[in-house]
């Protein structure tokens, strides 16, 4: 099972949910396409958080934000 989840509400609604669960979040983001992105660091916190959000659970693709630099890159001097 991955331990990533894209859900249907806010990054402070799965905060919120996951602190009042003793659930620890290895990172988390907004999702271009609506929703947020959050992976957890074991799937027993992943399988939890999933039973909680059951309903709102995105299943098919998602716009995630580039968040990386184009590794092909150069700077101004060309270098």
């Amino acid at each position: 099972m991955s331990r990533a989840l894209n859900i249907n509400t806010t990054e402070a609604d799965i905060t919120a949910t996951c602190q009042s669960a003793g659930i620890s979040i290895s990172t988390i983001e907004r999702l271009v396409s609506g929703g947020t992105r959050v992976v957890f660091n074991n799937a027993v916190d992943t399988k939890a958080i999933a039973k909680a959000y059951k309903a709102k659970l995105l299943t098919g693709p998602v716009t995630r934000l580039q968040t990386r630099l184009n590794r092909g890159h150069r700077g101004a001097s060309g270098s």
